[in-house]
């Protein structure tokens, strides 16, 4: 079929990513997002991936900012409707990620930033292969406590459930691709953005057609 005459091709998309950043409870992965996005305006095709979840609300959370709250009921009608790349139980609540803000980004280009518990990172990975994974480490264990006792918003049992989650989330460190230790926000927030920017260096991302107007 020919092309209609005067018309430009479209210019090609490149592959959005999608960057999967876990962390335990405390370890900083929601604060690293929040700067990251801070330095990268909208207009650079930087997101970030709203959580669907089952919990309350906390003081200064908005609805459809920090997540989507919704009761047990609305959250199994999105489950059987396959609205979730990935759902689990965690601390006592739902939590699910939403399918297509993430099949967007990668087929429309751009960066899709996923704060998401262990188990959720896992089968992230799964449902996406090419995700960056890239895990948040607290300096010291005695650290996270003071961290998770400091928010001041869960009950002691509360805060004793994702204390012994968050201990053995870190023993997993080892399945991602990347590890930062966040002792200092801003270091730790420059590290990922630099794997970010990295991976768009790869490779593997090049094509042929560029390789040909390169080297001739």
């Amino acid at each position: 079929m020919n092309k209609t005459a005067g018309t430009k091709p479209r210019p090609r998309v490149k592959p959005g990513r999608v960057v999967i950043i876990s962390s335990p409870s405390g370890g900083g992965k929601s604060s690293i997002c929040r700067r990251l996005l801070s330095r990268k305006r909208r207009n650079d095709g930087w997101q970030f991936s709203v959580s669907y979840t089952t919990r309350s609300r906390r003081p200064g959370e908005r609805n459809g900012r920090e997540y989507f709250f919704v009761s047990e009921d609305e959250f199994q009608q999105l489950v059987k409707k396959n609205f979730f790349a990935e759902h689990f139980p965690v601390h006592l609540y739902h939590y699910g990620t939403p399918r297509k803000p993430l099949d967007n980004v990668r087929h429309n280009g751009g960066v899709m930033l996923l704060d998401v518990d262990v188990q959720g990172a896992f089968r992230l990975k799964k449902e996406y292969p090419d995700a960056i994974t890239i895990f948040v480490l607290p300096p010291s264990i005695t650290e996270l406590r003071r961290r998770l006792k400091r928010r001041g918003t869960e009950t002691r049992e509360q805060l004793q459930v994702r204390f012994e989650n968050a201990k053995r989330e870190m023993r997993l460190y080892g399945r991602f691709e990347y590890a930062v230790v966040n002792q200092d926000l801003d270091l730790a927030t420059r590290q990922v953005l630099c794997i970010i920017e990295a991976h768009f260096c790869r490779t593997e991302r090049l094509k042929g057609e560029q390789i040909k107007k390169i080297a001739g």
